[in-house]
């Protein structure tokens, strides 16, 4: 999620911070440890946002109106896919890695110049989603392995120069985003599939909500100031919190063979790989010096915005579910 989702409280007198900060893409942003310039005597250090105007102090920086007309399109188009045709969520998963890695290797050419070949990518990343669902995770890993030689060879039709650069970038951006995303098709490959992908999902939704809840209302302490000021450690309560009541609901109703402890354990283990993936790709973000991966989705960014919760909570999810209930 963004690096807004965990705003800590007015109170604190940091959500106003965050906000001025992500209006510039580079510089003291992204190094706590230097002040803002002072090279703006007259007027006051945040002048007001004509987008943000109306909308009051408490907000994330987003646009509220198109972020839930979004999130309501995008639930409904998955909800769909996902209970009537598995192929067609299978289609689903696939056009997000595509879109994925198309906004990754833009902004790593733009920002770094880093040219990833995407064609290879793109092309064994949707092999790698459709092999895990066909063949498990053999089917995967031959597509992982067969994707990265691809990148190899791609890049060889180029100069030289930077070429291991280039290749490493290709092979982090294989694994980072459709060989994880693989996990969730292998998810939706058992007999109840369709409940087990809804169950991550919405274990990953709780975890971010939960999150932004508590850590709104009564975030003061910094979880990781340097990556990603905007979260806090009672926002990270908040999540343990929410993922561990409704994993417990969702896996004792929905999981067949499912118990109420598991979902406990499965949702303390969602809210952490949540975290850690949110907190990656403000990693990556800060490096690159950017806000969004993309503009892609109107109050949400691009779709690797969405995806940063998701990507490292699929393998956990699958991998528990796996030891809890079977793979059948």
């Amino acid at each position: 999620m963004n690096d807004s989702s965990w705003g800590a409280s007015p109170r604190a007198g940091s959500w106003g911070g965050e906000n001025e900060g992500a209006a510039q893409l580079s510089g003291p942003l992204f190094r706590d440890e230097n002040p803002q310039p002072a090279e703006q005597p007259g007027p006051p250090p945040s002048a007001p946002d004509p987008d943000q105007a109306g909308r009051g102090k408490k907000n994330a920086g987003r646009n509220l109106r198109a972020a839930i007309g979004v999130g309501i399109g995008l639930g409904a188009v998955i909800i769909a896919s996902l209970f009537v045709v598995k192929a067609a969520f299978v289609g689903v998963i696939v056009a997000a890695v595509v879109v994925g890695l198309w906004e990754l290797t833009s902004r790593l050419e733009e920002r770094k110049e880093i040219r990833v070949p995407l064609i290879p990518l793109a092309v064994g990343g949707a092999a790698m989603v459709i092999a895990g669902y066909a063949r498990g995770a053999e089917g995967a890993w031959v597509a992982m392995a067969l994707t990265a030689l691809a990148v190899l060879v791609w890049r060889m039709t180029e100069p030289p120069e930077n070429y291991l650069r280039d290749v490493t970038a290709g092979v982090f951006a294989a694994f980072y985003v459709p060989f994880l995303a693989t996990f969730v098709s292998m998810m939706l490959a058992a007999h109840d599939g369709a409940w087990r992908v809804f169950v991550f999902l919405v274990l990953t939704v709780v975890s971010d909500t939960g999150a932004y809840a508590v850590g709104w209302r009564f975030g003061t302490h910094k979880l990781a100031p340097r990556i990603s000021p905007g979260k806090t450690r009672e926002g990270l309560i908040g999540a343990v919190t929410f993922a561990m009541v409704a994993g417990a609901l969702l896996v004792q109703f929905l999981i067949d063979d499912g118990a109420w402890w598991q979902g406990l354990l499965l949702g303390l283990a969602v809210a952490v790989s949540a975290t850690l993936g949110d907190l990656g790709e403000s990693m990556i973000k800060r490096d690159l010096g950017i806000k969004d991966m993309g503009k892609l989705l109107p109050g949400h960014g691009g779709i690797m915005d969405r995806l940063d919760s998701l990507l490292p909570t699929a393998p956990v999810v699958w991998l528990l579910l796996v030891v809890f209930v079977g793979s059948a």
